[in-house]
Protein backbone atom coordinates (compact mmCIF):
# COMPACT_ATOMS: atom_id res chain seq x y z
CA UNK A 1 0.00 0.00 0.00
CA UNK A 2 2.97 2.34 0.42
CA UNK A 3 3.23 2.90 -3.33
CA UNK A 4 -0.46 3.77 -3.59
CA UNK A 5 -0.25 6.13 -0.62
CA UNK A 6 2.71 7.91 -2.16
CA UNK A 7 0.83 8.40 -5.42
CA UNK A 8 -2.33 9.57 -3.66
CA UNK A 9 -0.33 12.08 -1.60
CA UNK A 10 1.58 13.63 -4.48
CA UNK A 11 -0.66 12.90 -7.45
CA UNK A 12 0.89 12.63 -10.89
CA UNK A 13 4.62 13.37 -10.85
CA UNK A 14 7.69 13.07 -13.03
CA UNK A 15 10.97 11.50 -11.89
CA UNK A 16 14.30 12.46 -13.44
CA UNK A 17 17.51 10.45 -12.93
CA UNK A 18 20.76 12.11 -13.97
CA UNK A 19 24.48 11.44 -14.00
CA UNK A 20 27.21 13.55 -15.55
CA UNK A 21 30.66 15.04 -14.89
CA UNK A 22 30.49 17.17 -11.75
CA UNK A 23 30.64 20.93 -12.17
CA UNK A 24 29.39 24.03 -10.44
CA UNK A 25 25.75 25.00 -10.86
CA UNK A 26 24.22 21.62 -11.72
CA UNK A 27 21.61 21.58 -8.95
CA UNK A 28 20.70 25.21 -9.56
CA UNK A 29 20.28 24.61 -13.30
CA UNK A 30 17.99 21.58 -12.85
CA UNK A 31 15.83 23.15 -10.14
CA UNK A 32 15.56 26.38 -12.13
CA UNK A 33 14.34 24.41 -15.17
CA UNK A 34 11.58 22.95 -13.01
CA UNK A 35 10.55 26.01 -11.02
CA UNK A 36 10.56 28.35 -14.03
CA UNK A 37 7.99 26.03 -15.59
CA UNK A 38 5.79 26.06 -12.47
CA UNK A 39 6.86 22.62 -11.19
CA UNK A 40 6.63 21.84 -7.48
CA UNK A 41 9.63 19.74 -6.37
CA UNK A 42 8.67 16.97 -3.93
CA UNK A 43 11.93 14.98 -3.79
CA UNK A 44 15.57 15.80 -4.43
CA UNK A 45 18.65 13.73 -3.65
CA UNK A 46 22.13 14.05 -5.10
CA UNK A 47 25.57 12.58 -4.66
CA UNK A 48 29.03 13.30 -6.05
CA UNK A 49 31.56 10.49 -6.41
CA UNK A 50 34.68 12.13 -4.92
CA UNK A 51 37.06 9.86 -6.82
CA UNK A 52 35.59 9.95 -10.32
CA UNK A 53 33.99 13.39 -9.93
CA UNK A 54 30.64 12.19 -11.26
CA UNK A 55 27.40 13.88 -10.21
CA UNK A 56 24.29 11.76 -9.56
CA UNK A 57 20.78 13.09 -8.97
CA UNK A 58 17.20 11.96 -8.53
CA UNK A 59 14.57 14.68 -8.59
CA UNK A 60 10.79 14.42 -8.65
CA UNK A 61 8.18 17.12 -9.18
CA UNK A 62 4.42 17.37 -9.53
CA UNK A 63 2.98 17.56 -13.03
CA UNK A 64 -0.03 19.61 -11.98
CA UNK A 65 0.41 23.17 -13.34
CA UNK A 66 3.72 22.25 -15.04
CA UNK A 67 3.93 24.34 -18.21
CA UNK A 68 5.71 21.83 -20.46
CA UNK A 69 3.42 19.08 -21.82
CA UNK A 70 4.21 15.61 -20.51
CA UNK A 71 5.27 14.31 -23.92
CA UNK A 72 7.67 17.24 -24.44
CA UNK A 73 9.48 17.28 -21.07
CA UNK A 74 12.32 15.02 -22.18
CA UNK A 75 12.86 16.95 -25.40
CA UNK A 76 12.95 20.31 -23.61
CA UNK A 77 15.25 19.04 -20.87
CA UNK A 78 17.67 17.50 -23.36
CA UNK A 79 17.83 20.66 -25.46
CA UNK A 80 18.06 23.19 -22.62
CA UNK A 81 20.23 21.35 -20.10
CA UNK A 82 21.36 17.79 -20.81
CA UNK A 83 23.51 18.49 -23.84
CA UNK A 84 25.16 21.49 -22.20
CA UNK A 85 26.14 19.54 -19.09
CA UNK A 86 26.86 16.21 -20.88
CA UNK A 87 24.10 14.53 -18.87
CA UNK A 88 22.93 10.94 -19.18
CA UNK A 89 19.33 10.89 -18.03
CA UNK A 90 16.09 8.91 -17.86
CA UNK A 91 12.56 10.20 -17.30
CA UNK A 92 9.74 8.34 -15.57
CA UNK A 93 6.16 9.14 -14.63
CA UNK A 94 4.79 8.00 -11.28
CA UNK A 95 1.43 6.88 -12.64
CA UNK A 96 2.92 4.68 -15.36
CA UNK A 97 2.73 1.11 -14.02
CA UNK A 98 5.67 -1.12 -14.97
CA UNK A 99 5.14 -4.61 -16.37
CA UNK A 100 7.22 -7.30 -14.67
CA UNK A 101 7.93 -10.91 -15.68
CA UNK A 102 9.01 -13.45 -13.07
CA UNK A 103 11.35 -16.32 -13.88
CA UNK A 104 11.35 -19.29 -11.46
CA UNK A 105 12.54 -22.89 -11.20
CA UNK A 106 11.38 -25.05 -8.28
CA UNK A 107 11.82 -23.02 -5.10
CA UNK A 108 8.64 -21.07 -4.24
CA UNK A 109 9.62 -18.79 -1.35
CA UNK A 110 10.65 -15.69 -3.34
CA UNK A 111 7.79 -16.14 -5.80
CA UNK A 112 5.15 -16.31 -3.05
CA UNK A 113 6.64 -13.26 -1.34
CA UNK A 114 6.57 -11.13 -4.49
CA UNK A 115 3.04 -12.22 -5.39
CA UNK A 116 1.72 -11.49 -1.90
CA UNK A 117 3.21 -7.99 -2.00
CA UNK A 118 1.67 -7.48 -5.43
CA UNK A 119 -1.72 -8.83 -4.38
CA UNK A 120 -1.91 -6.57 -1.30
CA UNK A 121 -0.95 -3.48 -3.30
CA UNK A 122 2.48 -2.97 -1.75
CA UNK A 123 4.04 -3.47 -5.19
CA UNK A 124 2.24 -1.29 -7.72
CA UNK A 125 3.16 -3.32 -10.79
CA UNK A 126 1.58 -5.52 -13.45
CA UNK A 127 2.68 -9.18 -13.47
CA UNK A 128 1.22 -10.67 -16.65
CA UNK A 129 3.30 -13.85 -16.81
CA UNK A 130 5.61 -16.28 -15.04
CA UNK A 131 8.23 -18.28 -16.96
CA UNK A 132 9.87 -21.43 -15.66
CA UNK A 133 12.15 -24.25 -16.75
CA UNK A 134 10.06 -26.64 -14.60
CA UNK A 135 6.36 -27.27 -14.04
CA UNK A 136 6.52 -27.36 -10.23
CA UNK A 137 5.27 -23.81 -9.66
CA UNK A 138 2.53 -23.76 -12.28
CA UNK A 139 -0.16 -24.20 -9.54
CA UNK A 140 1.11 -21.01 -7.86
CA UNK A 141 0.65 -19.03 -11.06
CA UNK A 142 -2.84 -20.48 -11.46
CA UNK A 143 -3.66 -19.63 -7.84
CA UNK A 144 -2.86 -15.96 -8.52
CA UNK A 145 -4.43 -15.91 -12.00
CA UNK A 146 -1.17 -15.28 -13.86
CA UNK A 147 -0.21 -16.82 -17.21
CA UNK A 148 2.44 -19.55 -16.84
CA UNK A 149 4.85 -20.69 -19.55
CA UNK A 150 7.11 -23.73 -19.37
CA UNK A 151 10.42 -23.73 -21.26
CA UNK A 152 12.57 -26.79 -20.43
CA UNK A 153 16.23 -25.85 -20.79
CA UNK A 154 19.08 -28.11 -21.89
CA UNK A 155 22.55 -27.15 -23.13
CA UNK A 156 21.42 -28.10 -26.64
CA UNK A 157 18.20 -26.03 -26.75
CA UNK A 158 19.11 -23.07 -24.49
CA UNK A 159 19.46 -20.39 -27.17
CA UNK A 160 16.38 -21.60 -29.03
CA UNK A 161 14.29 -21.53 -25.85
CA UNK A 162 15.59 -18.11 -24.88
CA UNK A 163 14.61 -16.79 -28.30
CA UNK A 164 11.06 -18.01 -27.65
CA UNK A 165 11.10 -16.42 -24.19
CA UNK A 166 12.25 -13.10 -25.60
CA UNK A 167 9.48 -13.16 -28.19
CA UNK A 168 6.97 -13.81 -25.42
CA UNK A 169 8.35 -10.98 -23.29
CA UNK A 170 8.02 -8.63 -26.25
CA UNK A 171 4.45 -9.80 -26.86
CA UNK A 172 3.59 -9.07 -23.21
CA UNK A 173 5.39 -5.68 -23.34
CA UNK A 174 7.58 -6.53 -20.35
CA UNK A 175 9.60 -3.68 -18.83
CA UNK A 176 11.81 -5.70 -16.47
CA UNK A 177 12.42 -9.24 -15.20
CA UNK A 178 12.86 -10.68 -11.72
CA UNK A 179 14.74 -13.97 -11.32
CA UNK A 180 13.01 -15.38 -8.22
CA UNK A 181 15.50 -18.21 -7.68
CA UNK A 182 15.63 -19.08 -11.37
CA UNK A 183 18.36 -21.71 -11.52
CA UNK A 184 19.61 -21.04 -15.01
CA UNK A 185 22.40 -18.83 -16.34
CA UNK A 186 21.08 -16.40 -18.94
CA UNK A 187 23.13 -16.01 -22.10
CA UNK A 188 24.76 -12.63 -22.86
CA UNK A 189 22.46 -12.33 -25.87
CA UNK A 190 19.43 -12.54 -23.58
CA UNK A 191 20.84 -10.15 -20.99
CA UNK A 192 21.66 -7.45 -23.52
CA UNK A 193 17.97 -7.19 -24.42
CA UNK A 194 17.22 -5.98 -20.86
CA UNK A 195 20.26 -4.01 -19.66
CA UNK A 196 19.92 -3.15 -15.96
CA UNK A 197 16.39 -4.52 -16.09
CA UNK A 198 16.94 -8.08 -14.84
CA UNK A 199 17.05 -8.44 -11.05
CA UNK A 200 18.58 -11.55 -9.48
CA UNK A 201 18.80 -12.87 -5.92
CA UNK A 202 21.41 -15.24 -4.49
CA UNK A 203 23.00 -16.14 -1.20
CA UNK A 204 26.03 -14.04 -0.31
CA UNK A 205 28.33 -17.04 0.03
CA UNK A 206 29.36 -16.72 -3.60
CA UNK A 207 32.08 -17.36 -4.56
CA UNK A 208 33.21 -18.84 -1.22
CA UNK A 209 30.52 -21.52 -1.21
CA UNK A 210 29.36 -22.11 -4.79
CA UNK A 211 27.34 -25.03 -6.06
CA UNK A 212 23.96 -26.55 -5.29
CA UNK A 213 24.44 -26.95 -1.51
CA UNK A 214 26.00 -23.68 -0.26
CA UNK A 215 24.26 -23.75 3.13
CA UNK A 216 25.61 -27.23 3.81
CA UNK A 217 29.12 -26.05 2.94
CA UNK A 218 28.75 -22.97 5.15
CA UNK A 219 27.49 -25.11 8.02
CA UNK A 220 30.47 -27.42 7.75
CA UNK A 221 32.83 -24.43 7.89
CA UNK A 222 31.10 -23.01 10.98
CA UNK A 223 30.35 -19.58 9.51
CA UNK A 224 28.93 -16.93 11.87
CA UNK A 225 27.06 -14.79 9.33
CA UNK A 226 24.96 -15.70 6.30
CA UNK A 227 23.50 -13.26 3.83
CA UNK A 228 21.79 -12.50 0.54
CA UNK A 229 22.54 -10.20 -2.37
CA UNK A 230 20.27 -8.81 -5.07
CA UNK A 231 21.83 -7.33 -8.19
CA UNK A 232 21.22 -6.45 -11.80
CA UNK A 233 22.25 -9.23 -14.16
CA UNK A 234 25.13 -8.70 -16.56
CA UNK A 235 26.99 -11.00 -18.93
CA UNK A 236 29.51 -11.65 -16.12
CA UNK A 237 27.95 -14.24 -13.81
CA UNK A 238 26.92 -12.81 -10.41
CA UNK A 239 29.07 -9.72 -10.92
CA UNK A 240 26.36 -7.20 -11.84
CA UNK A 241 25.69 -3.92 -10.00
CA UNK A 242 24.47 -4.67 -6.47
CA UNK A 243 21.10 -3.19 -5.45
CA UNK A 244 20.57 -4.57 -1.94
CA UNK A 245 22.29 -6.82 0.61
CA UNK A 246 21.68 -7.99 4.16
CA UNK A 247 23.02 -10.50 6.68
CA UNK A 248 21.84 -12.51 9.69
CA UNK A 249 23.97 -14.09 12.39
CA UNK A 250 24.11 -17.86 12.88
CA UNK A 251 25.92 -19.96 15.47
CA UNK A 252 27.06 -23.47 16.30
CA UNK A 253 23.58 -24.19 17.71
CA UNK A 254 21.97 -23.77 14.27
CA UNK A 255 21.41 -26.82 12.11
CA UNK A 256 21.64 -26.96 8.33
CA UNK A 257 17.83 -26.65 8.30
CA UNK A 258 18.16 -23.44 10.36
CA UNK A 259 20.72 -22.09 7.90
CA UNK A 260 18.38 -22.78 4.98
CA UNK A 261 15.35 -21.29 6.77
CA UNK A 262 17.16 -18.12 7.80
CA UNK A 263 18.81 -17.82 4.40
CA UNK A 264 15.55 -18.09 2.49
CA UNK A 265 13.87 -15.55 4.76
CA UNK A 266 16.70 -13.16 3.99
CA UNK A 267 16.52 -13.86 0.25
CA UNK A 268 12.83 -12.86 0.25
CA UNK A 269 13.48 -9.61 2.10
CA UNK A 270 16.51 -8.57 0.06
CA UNK A 271 14.84 -9.33 -3.26
CA UNK A 272 11.70 -7.44 -2.21
CA UNK A 273 13.76 -4.38 -1.31
CA UNK A 274 15.56 -4.49 -4.65
CA UNK A 275 12.30 -4.76 -6.58
CA UNK A 276 10.87 -1.88 -4.52
CA UNK A 277 13.84 0.41 -5.27
CA UNK A 278 13.55 -0.43 -8.96
CA UNK A 279 9.80 0.21 -9.06
CA UNK A 280 10.30 3.57 -7.35
CA UNK A 281 12.97 4.52 -9.93
CA UNK A 282 15.49 4.97 -7.13
CA UNK A 283 18.34 3.02 -8.69
CA UNK A 284 20.90 4.54 -11.02
CA UNK A 285 23.61 2.35 -12.55
CA UNK A 286 26.99 3.84 -13.40
CA UNK A 287 29.64 1.46 -14.75
CA UNK A 288 29.30 -1.56 -12.45
CA UNK A 289 28.02 0.31 -9.41
CA UNK A 290 24.47 1.10 -8.35
CA UNK A 291 23.50 4.36 -6.68
CA UNK A 292 20.34 3.78 -4.60
CA UNK A 293 18.51 6.93 -3.57
CA UNK A 294 16.80 5.91 -0.36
Amino acid sequence: MAGEQQRNQHGDSVILLIHCPDRRGLIAAVTEFITKNQGNIIYLDQYVDPIKQIFFMRIEWELENFLIPREKIGEYFDTLLARRFEMKWTLHFSREVSRMAIFVSKLPHCLYDILSRWQTGEFVVDIPLIISNHLDLKPVAEQFGIDFYHFPITPENKREQEAKELALLKEYRIDFIVLARYMQILTPEFVQQYPNRIINIHHSFLPAFPGARPYHSAYERGVKVIGATSHYVTADLDEGPIIEQDVVRVSHTDTVADFIRKGRDLEKIVLARAVWWHLQHKTLVYENKTIVFT
